[in-house]
């Protein structure tokens, strides 16, 4: 079985500048965790998740540094002014840009699983030839297909 055989081509994707907010909006109303952020080609640029998100709005801790007398005090930040001071930063700037694992509709399934069991992805952009985003596999995606083909098959 091939990632053609499973993929979903309706890819729901973020611009680069995209704001932490549009992208918020964007998982609440479609349900989804993650999406992959494309140019206006289609290519690929980032991925963000909404752990990645969650880190970038997360409250600042009161943080006190000394670099040999030279101190530095960071104050205590709350979630409403964490979150008012990020929600509109570019989605680019808290995506993960480098080091995206991507697969090919030709790839077969034992390389996605292995992919999404080893390094705990929640999903994996399909790329083509030319570094576009022509679908993506999800964790779900990939038990669904498995019960489907196989177990049922079993029956």
């Amino acid at each position: 079985m091939k990632v053609r055989d499973f993929m979903i081509m309706n890819v729901i994707t973020a611009k680069p500048t995209d704001t932490i907010k549009d992208v918020m909006k964007i998982f609440v109303e479609k349900k989804i965790g993650g999406v992959p952020v494309v140019d206006g080609e289609g290519k690929l640029c980032g991925i963000v998740t909404d752990g990645d998100i969650l880190r970038a709005i997360k409250p600042i801790d009161r943080q006190i540094y000394n670099y040999f007398t030279f101190m530095t005090y960071i104050a205590e930040e709350d979630l409403e002014s964490r979150l008012s001071e990020m929600a509109g930063r570019e989605i680019i700037k808290i995506a993960k840009t480098n080091g995206i694992v991507t697969v090919h509709p030709d790839d077969d399934m034992k390389k996605v699983v292995s992919l999404l069991s080893k390094h705990h992805f929640k999903k994996l952009p399909v790329l083509n030839g030319n570094n576009r985003v022509i679908g993506v596999l999800s964790r779900g995606d990939v038990i669904r297909s498995i019960q489907q083909t196989i177990i049922d098959e079993m029956d």
